[in-house]
């Protein structure tokens, strides 16, 4: 019995035969045959007696009460055996559908994209990959975490929407363990995404260890894996680097918000743009080839594509965003282009710019700016280092929390402290909020609940909008937010950008999953350092009111040593407007009007 099922069935087959045959030896000693039949065929009784075992309606035609009663006997038998083997065979099958609903059969899967672990970005990491599927004829995801098989099934079914062709996979085990990696087939992936566990005490040491046992596996493959992960703290990011090497990027969750908050908070409509880049919905950025243009320069390949949009080049290997527009582009060289899809990315006619609306407006020069931050989390510190690259000196920050962070001193920033609760009228309506040029309001990352710390975010954008609407001033607000869901509901608060703090992160993992050259590419764009995206006056370019197409806008991008890749209608800056007004990778021969407000999406070299 401890051998298992296919024992047992041996064990009742093997019960069968010596019924049967211990009765037809009754059968025959005892001379007990059917009425009439004096003599009788020991196999044909013995045939006869198995076939009773299976059927009990055999016995029917039986004569003879010696017979009658042999045969009863057999018949007996077998039905208990029968009712043993249905039994057993049920509870097999049972036992079978138990351990798959535990989730911990071996996944038999090849070129699928594992993720391990679970928190809340991976509805959204799951929605990303299943829209990057579309064109692929089946794809699969598989996800190894420490939690119930069914309940992840189920959360992703309601939480990740339709996912197309694309089939989701999940079993439940430990990421770390190498019995359990053994389960989800690693070195059969195309690309691996590790997640930092909820509830945990560290999470990025959770996920170093599980990048320890990805590239320390024994029964791992010969060729690199591609493996994307996040870490929360910039100290551990040394280490992540030691354990995997070349195989693994890591992306800086509380670096990469700070960044793009600070970006947004000075330039309204940047989180849209990073947005469009970032997801796999509308326009995406691709590498490709273009013999054609080999011997041309970067500023020709602009001209030269009509429905997509050049933002750099890749030559021997090194990314270059917005390289210098007389750059060559030689033999085995890659174009970096915005586009819709690949498909679309094809030359054209160059265009030729017209120089008759160009603006010869400078910018003003810098000056010292006000902030202010509503809230304090694990970011802030990182979001103040950054802004510190960005403004002149002598600019302020004025934090207003319950309780005071640490923070070190900035070169150009002056940061204090106010204790009091953003939530509150009474506080904010003591700040003077109408004489600062930006203000952030912080999520609460420390509150497990993230619809309470969301609806904490919520309370304070409406306080803030109700004192703007009261004292008929303009506020220019950045808000972060931790469930996607809750966008909507803050949008009635009218606040100039949204930072959906665990989506733009998943969005970033989901992208450089799918392609590892993309993670120089977004280093770039989301760093201080070299080219990045800013949303400048359009009056720097174009003179406003002129009626042009985008190549002129490319022109006057490229006196200033700029890429342009798109523009926002300040008239469409609102909530139902698509894409709040902002337009990247436009048709370039299309002709549009250009207002004072408005502003050109240009790549350039950071700037104070």
């Amino acid at each position: 019995m401890s051998r298992g099922t296919i024992a047992l069935m041996g064990l009742l087959g093997l019960a069968t035969i010596v019924l049967v045959l211990v009765v037809t030896l009754l059968v025959w000693v005892f001379r007990a045959f059917p009425d009439g039949a004096e003599d009788a065929d020991f196999i044909d009784v013995l045939w006869g007696g198995l076939l009773r075992t299976l059927d009990p309606g055999t016995m029917g035609g039986d004569s003879g009460w010696g017979f009658r009663l042999l045969m009863l006997v057999i018949t007996i038998g077998g039905l208990i055996i029968v009712a043993s083997l249905i039994g057993i065979v049920s509870g097999a099958f049972d036992s079978k559908v138990e351990e798959l609903r535990k989730g911990r059969s071996r996944v038999l899967e090849h070129d699928h994209t594992l993720i391990l672990g679970w928190n809340s970005k991976i509805h959204s990491i799951v929605h990303e990959l299943a829209i990057a599927n579309e064109s692929r004829g089946r794809a699969t995801i598989v996800v190894l975490a420490e939690k119930d098989k069914v309940e992840m099934e189920d959360e992703i079914r309601l939480a990740a929407g339709n996912l197309g062709k694309t089939t989701v996979i999940c079993r439940t085990g430990d990421p770390k363990s190498l019995t359990d990696l053994a389960m989800v087939s690693p070195s059969a992936a195309r690309s691996i995404i590790l997640l930092a566990p909820e509830g945990s005490a560290d999470p990025d040491a959770e996920v170093i260890k599980t990048a320890l046992a990805l590239t320390n596996n024994p029964g791992r493959k010969a060729e690199a894996h591609h493996i994307v992960g996040e870490l929360a703290d910039p100290e551990n990011l040394e280490v992540a680097r030691l354990v995997g090497k070349d195989e693994a990027h890591w992306v800086l969750g509380p670096d990469l918000i700070g960044r793009i908050t600070v970006q947004s908070c000075r330039q309204s409509g940047l989180s849209v743009v990073y947005q469009e880049l970032l997801d796999f919905d509308g326009d995406e950025i691709y590498f490709t080839e273009q013999p054609a243009l080999v011997g041309r320069t970067y500023f020709d390949a602009q001209l030269s594509f009509a429905d997509s949009a050049a933002i750099g080049l890749v030559q021997q290997g090194k990314v270059a965003i917005n390289p210098a527009a007389d750059t060559l582009i030689g033999d085995g060289d890659q174009i970096i282009v915005i586009a819709g899809d690949d498909s679309l990315i094809t030359l054209g006619e160059p265009g030729k710019p017209s120089a008759e609306a160009i603006s010869e407006a400078t910018s003003a020069p810098a000056a010292p700016e006000r902030t202010l931050v509503l809230g304090v989390n694990a970011g802030l510190a990182a979001m103040l280092r950054e802004l510190d690259e960005y403004v002149a000196a002598g600019s302020v920050v004025h934090i207003v929390s319950p309780t005071a962070p640490e923070l070190p001193p900035y070169d150009n920033v002056t940061a204090t402290h106010l204790k009091g609760d953003p939530t509150k009228r009474a506080v904010l309506d003591g700040l003077g909020v109408d004489g600062f040029d930006h203000i952030i309001v912080l999520a609460d990352k420390d509150e497990p609940d993230l619809q309470r710390a969301d609806s904490r975010t919520l309370v304070t954008l409406l306080q803030l909008r109700d004192i703007s609407d009261s004292g008929g001033f303009d506020l220019n607000i950045v808000s972060e937010m931790l469930d996607d869901t809750n966008r909507e509901l803050a949008e009635v608060t009218e606040a100039d950008d949204f930072i959906v703090s665990d989506k733009l992160i998943a969005l970033l993992l989901s992208q450089v999953s799918e392609n590892r050259k993309l993670t120089e590419v977004f280093d770039t764009l989301f760093s201080s350092a070299g080219s990045e995206i800013y949303l400048n006056p359009a009056a720097e370019y174009i003179t406003p009111g002129s009626t042009v197409d985008f190549y002129a806008v490319l022109e006057a991008a490229r006196r200033r040593g700029e890429t342009a890749i798109g523009y926002r209608v300040a008239a469409d800056a609102h909530v139902g407007a698509a894409g709040y007004g902002v337009k990247v990778n436009p048709r370039k021969g299309d002709p549009f009007t250009l207002a004072p407000a408005d502003r050109i999406i240009v790549l350039a070299e950071g700037k104070e």
